[in-house]
Formats: structure tokens, sequence, C-alpha cells
């Protein structure tokens, strides 16, 4: 048995990777908000769900604080990721196609954030018709270019870059896109309730 605390961290290291690379050699205690729901089948969906609470909550605080230190303070995260699409492939978008491509159910949530794009100077408005299409301007398009260098400076900076994250990345990627048309389903199938 080790006798100093540096061999003791060690083989307390070891120990704990052993047992999560083997599974079956003790109970393993999911790590979740709400206990309550991890009784059932799926004590898996209830620990990515609390993984999907903290990434989310930790993702709004970064994209907020990323684009105040870009310059513009008081910006929520839907703010954000609404410039940010509008600002995508320098092409107008309407508030339908916003609200559907970030899947925002409520489509005044979305007016909410053009009309505070708009007022502070970011976007540009046009109508045509009954629609109106909204661009960034180039207050807007400076805005993004700073938020990206500063998110390539502080995050991306942080990842390897190498294949295999690349892949492990993509992969994650894929697997939210599934799960969300589970959960969109299940939430049409709840409100027919």
């Amino acid at each position: 048995m080790p006798t100093d605390k540096k061999n003791v961290r060690a083989g307390a290291k070891t120990s704990v990777k052993a047992n999560f690379a083997q599974p079956g050699n003790s109970p393993r205690v999911p790590i979740v908000s709400s206990l309550h729901l991890a009784s059932g089948r799926s004590k898996e969906l209830s620990e990515f769900e609390f993984g999907m609470i903290i990434a989310n909550n930790a993702f709004n605080r970064w994209i907020v604080r990323c684009i105040s230190a870009a310059g513009m303070k008081d910006m929520t995260p839907t703010d954000v990721l609404v410039l940010h699409h509008i600002n995508h492939r320098a092409r107008e978008k309407k508030l339908a196609d916003i609200a559907f491509i970030l899947n925002i159910e409520d489509a005044h949530i979305v007016n909410y954030s053009l009309k505070k794009l708009h007022a502070q100077g970011l976007v540009n408005t046009e109508r045509r018709g009954k629609e109106v299409l909204y661009s960034t301007n180039e207050a807007g398009q400076d805005l993004c270019k700073r938020y990206y260098e500063i998110r390539e400076r502080l995050l991306v900076s942080g990842l390897t870059g190498d294949d295999a994250e690349s892949f492990e990345l993509a992969e994650l990627a894929r697997f939210l896109r599934i799960l969300s048309g589970l959960y969109e389903q299940a939430a049409r199938s709840a409100t027919s309730m």
C-alpha cells in the first residue's frame, strides 16, 4: 500500500480509471440533476440531459461574454445567434427562416432580437412585398469578425485540431441532431395528450 500522498493520489486515479473503463465492476451512479428522472429505463439519457443542461448554460454564457469582448454589451444568447445567422453566407434572411434554422418555435422571440439588432445598428431591413428581409450591415459584419477572432483565440485554440477530435465533434453534432428529432417528436406527442 502506498505511503506518501503522491502515490496515494496516483493509485486512486488508476483505480477510478479502471472502474470507469470496465463496466460491471461496481454500480455507477449517474451524474444527473434530477435523480427521479434517472430511475427509469434510461439512466444514461438522464445523464446526457444533465450534460446538455450544463453545456447549454456554459455555451450561452460564453457567447454573451464573447460578443461583449467583441464590443457589444447587453446582448442575449438569442441576439447573438440571430446576428450570426443573418451574417451567414452574406444572404438576406426572413424572420420565419431564421426561426426555423435556429429551431425557435416562438417567432416573437426572434422578432424581438431582430428589432434590437436593428436598433443597435447591426442589421439592415428591406421590405419586399409582405416580407421583411434582414442582412448584416458593415457594423454587424465587423462585430461578427471580431467575435470570430476572439473565438479563435480563446476557444478554438483549446482544441487539439487532430483528426480524432474532429471526428468525435462531427459525430457528437450528428448525434445531437438525431436526438433533437426525438425530442421534437416527443414534444408533439406531449402536446396532444
